[in-house]
């Protein structure tokens, strides 16, 4: 079935356009795509706790929410095959959003962080309940096989990642060998090493894009549907706090 989000993206793309503005158009149209899905986040949390939502509504939306992140995915791919290296400092990202990517995107690892971080969030903020017994919401109540199911995926995916780095670091090794040689030979041929490192750094990015996903579709598995609601709106409530962030920052610089 082909998802929502990819279906608008290929909508809303052009052939007459440049490849950059469909780059930046589809990164507005996931923007946007997420204002939308935190909205349907939060009331789905709301619900649920008012019992106004069942475990099995609560896993149809986070379908509905992973299938479009696949959508994104699928259709920057696509695009980065013709166009890679504005994904690795993309013009439509502030300075400050830039400076947080990984090789196109988040940090996997970082979405295990986040879980800890709602839990200590969670019982810090209402410590003395905690302390007494006192239910409180529900990343509080991760479960100790939770906990060791999420430490072993951390630990799974920090060895994946520092695969992709060295991966990454060799490409900028060999690329910067390749144009020292063309240059020494007066800029001869400089096209071949620029389409095969081109090439190298479009299969590293789908490649940590499938990290990605994977790492979310993981996470998912091992929360409880509402923990999955609220893990996800806090995820997308974060990436769009850093872009007004961003755009904040940049207007203090230029005025």
């Amino acid at each position: 079935m082909v998802d929502e989000f990819l279906i608008k993206s290929m909508a809303s793309s052009s052939c007459s356009m440049s490849d950059r503005n469909n780059e930046e158009n589809l990164y507005q149209s996931w923007m946007e795509n997420q204002n939308q899905e935190l909205n349907e986040l939060q009331n789905a949390a709301t619900l649920a706790r008012k019992n106004e939502k069942t475990d099995t509504e609560l896993n149809q939306l986070l379908a509905r929410m992973v299938s479009n992140f696949q959508g994104y995915v699928n259709c920057r791919s696509r695009l980065a095959r013709v166009d890679i290296s504005p994904y690795f400092a993309p013009t439509w990202c502030t300075p400050l959003e830039n400076s947080v990517l990984w090789i196109g995107g988040c940090r996997p690892s970082s979405f295990i962080r986040l879980i800890y971080a709602l839990c200590g969030m969670e019982i810090e903020s209402r410590l003395t309940e905690f302390l007494q017994g006192t239910k409180l919401g529900d990343f509080s109540q991760l479960s100790g096989e939770q906990i060791a199911m999420i430490d072993k995926s951390q630990r799974q995916i920090i060895v994946q990642e520092r695969k992709l780095c060295l991966k990454m670091a060799s490409l900028q090794e060999d690329i910067v060998d390749q144009l020292i040689a063309t240059a020494a030979k007066n800029g001869e041929n400089e096209e071949e090493p620029l389409n095969k490192h081109g090439q190298g750094m479009t299969t590293l990015l789908e490649e940590a894009d499938e990290l990605r996903m994977n790492t979310l579709k993981e996470i998912l598995g091992i929360l409880t549907p509402i923990q999955g609601v609220e893990y996800l709106a806090s995820s997308k409530r974060i990436r769009l706090s850093l872009q007004q962030w961003g755009q904040k920052r940049e207007q203090e610089h230029i005025n």
